[in-house]
C-alpha cells in the first residue's frame, strides 16, 4: 500500500431524523456542513453523522473517484484493514462511527444480540436490515440525558408504591408479587416478576394509557405547586410535551434516568433498554442499524419483540470516565471486540502520536486544526473542523502543530488485539 493511501479524506453522510436539533444549533449540522461544504438547511433536523461503510449512511473518498463508496475502496484495498480483523470481520469495517445531536427523545428501544438480529433480518428485512448486533457506547460531548436499563427492585417497589398510574396500567395481580421479592431471592425470579409488570405495562389498552398519562400529567402539575418534583417527574413532564399519551411516559419511571457530563460514557450491550434523552454525544457501536421500538416514536413498534429479548438487568449502568493514555488522549475500552473510542485534547502548538495499531482508526476533527501526516512520510495533510479521515492498519499517524485541537478516533477494540496473540 502506498503510503499517501494509509490516510484517506472521506466525506460522510448525515441523518434527519425529527428528533435532532435544527441546524443553528447542532453539531452534527456543524459538521456535515464542513465535510461536505453545503449549506445546512435551518429549519431542518440534523440528528446523526455517520462515518464508516453501513450501506444505510455509506462514507465516501474525497480524492480520486468522489463516488466510490469507502466500503468498496476496502474491498480493493483489504491490507487496510489488517490481518486480524480481515479474518474475524472480514473485507469490511466492523465499527459505525456517529455524533448525534438529540433535540428530543429517541424511542425506548434495544438491539439484538447476533442470533436474534439474524432471524429478525431473514423474518423482516424491511424492518431490520442487517443481521448483525449493535453493541454501542455514547461518549457525552455536552451534558448528556439518557435511560437506561432497569432500576432496582427496591427502587421498582418504590415506583410502584407512588406512581399510581403504573399500577392502574399494570394491575395489582402483576404487581404485587414484587413486594413479596427481596435482594436474596433467585436472581431469575426477580428477573421474570420485572418482565411480567414490564411486558404489561407496555401491553397496556391505548385508551387506558392516554387517561393514565392524562392523570399523571395532571397530578403531578397539581403537586409541583406544593412540592418539588423528582427528577424523573420533571422528566415525565417533558417526555409527554414530546409523546402525548405515550406509554413511554410513564415506562419512564422504571427506567435508570442518567446524566453525563462531557467526557463521560455509558457502554449498552445487545438486549438492554434505553433511550437518549437531550444532548450531543460521540457514539460508536458494531456496523448495524437494527432497533426494536416500543415506546416514545412515531416509528414501527414492536412490542413483542422488544419485550421478550430484554435481559431484565436491574442497577444503573457503569459510567465510563476513560483511561488516560498520555497527556493529550483518553481512551474508552467497552467490553466488545468491534471499537473503542479515543478523545483527544490537543492545546496550541503541542504535538501527540498515535502509534500504529492492528487495525483502522477513523478520525475526526470537532474543534481547532494541526498538521497530520503518516510516521516517516513528508507528505502532510491540513486537518480542520469537520475532517474525516481513515488510517489504515499499521500506520503512525503524527500530529503536530496543533490549534487547540479537539479529535476523536474510533477504532478496533485494542483489547481484541491483545486476546488474539495471547
Amino acid at each position: 500500500m502506498e503510503t499517501e493511501d494509509k490516510l484517506l479524506m472521506l466525506r460522510c453522510s448525515v441523518k434527519n431524523y425529527d428528533w435532532g436539533r435544527l441546524a443553528g444549533d447542532s453539531q452534527v449540522a456543524r459538521l456535515f456542513s464542513l465535510n461536505s461544504g453545503s449549506e445546512p438547511e435551518p429549519d431542518k433536523p440534523y440528528a446523526e453523522f455517520w462515518m464508516g461503510t453501513h450501506d444505510s449512511g455509506p462514507s465516501f473518498l474525497l480524492s480520486g473517484d468522489e463516488n466510490m463508496t469507502l466500503k468498496s475502496w476496502l474491498s480493493k484495498n483489504p491490507n487496510a484493514l489488517g490481518e486480524k480483523v480481515l479474518g474475524k470481520w472480514g473485507c469490511d469495517l466492523p465499527f459505525l462511527f456517529k455524533v448525534l445531536s438529540v433535540a428530543k427523545a429517541l424511542s425506548i428501544q434495544a438491539h439484538p444480540d447476533k442470533e436474534l438480529a439474524r432471524t429478525l433480518h431473514k423474518l423482516y428485512p424491511d424492518l431490520y436490515k442487517d443481521g448483525n448486533h449493535k453493541p454501542e457506547m455514547a461518549l457525552a460531548m455536552t451534558e448528556f440525558e439518557a435511560l437506561c436499563g432497569f432500576i432496582s427492585l427496591e427502587e421498582l417497589k418504590v415506583v410502584i408504591r407512588t406512581v399510581p398510574e403504573v399500577m392502574e396500567l399494570v394491575g395489582f395481580g402483576d404487581a404485587l408479587p414484587i413486594f413479596g421479592l427481596t435482594d436474596q431471592d433467585n436472581e431469575e425470579t426477580i428477573k421474570r416478576e420485572l418482565a411480567a409488570v414490564f411486558t404489561r405495562l407496555m401491553f397496556a389498552d391505548k385508551k387506558e394509557v392516554t387517561e393514565s398519562v392524562g392523570r399523571l400529567i395532571s397530578r403531578l402539575i397539581k403537586e409541583s405547586q406544593v412540592r418539588e418534583l423528582t427528577d424523573k417527574e420533571k422528566l415525565a413532564l417533558r417526555l409527554e410535551k414530546q409523546y402525548p399519551s405515550d406509554i413511554g411516559v410513564i415506562a419512564a419511571f422504571l427506567l435508570n434516568y442518567m446524566k453525563l457530563n462531557p467526557g463521560e460514557a455509558l457502554s449498552l450491550g445487545p438486549n438492554e433498554p434505553h433511550a437518549y434523552i437531550s444532548g450531543e454525544c460521540i457514539e460508536c457501536m458494531a456496523t448495524s442499524d437494527n432497533v426494536v421500538r416500543a415506546g416514545l416514536t412515531p416509528k414501527h413498534r414492536d412490542v413483542q419483540t422488544l419485550c421478550s429479548m430484554l435481559t431484565y438487568k436491574q442497577g444503573p449502568p457503569e459510567i465510563l470516565r476513560g483511561i488516560p493514555i498520555n497527556s493529550h488522549v483518553t481512551r474508552y475500552l467497552p467490553p466488545f471486540d468491534e471499537f473503542e473510542i479515543d478523545r483527544c485534547v490537543v492545546p496550541q502548538g503541542e504535538s501527540v502520536t498515535f502509534p500504529a495499531v492492528p487495525g483502522p482508526s477513523i478520525f475526526l476533527v470537532v474543534d481547532g486544526e494541526a498538521i497530520i501526516k503518516v510516521g516517516g512520510s513528508l507528505r502532510v495533510y491540513i486537518a480542520a473542523e469537520g475532517d474525516v479521515i481513515l488510517a489504515a492498519a499499521n500506520t503512525v499517524v503524527c500530529i503536530s502543530e496543533a490549534s487547540d485541537l479537539i479529535l476523536y478516533r474510533a477504532g478496533v477494540n485494542g483489547e481484541f488485539f491483545e486476546a488474539s496473540e495471547a
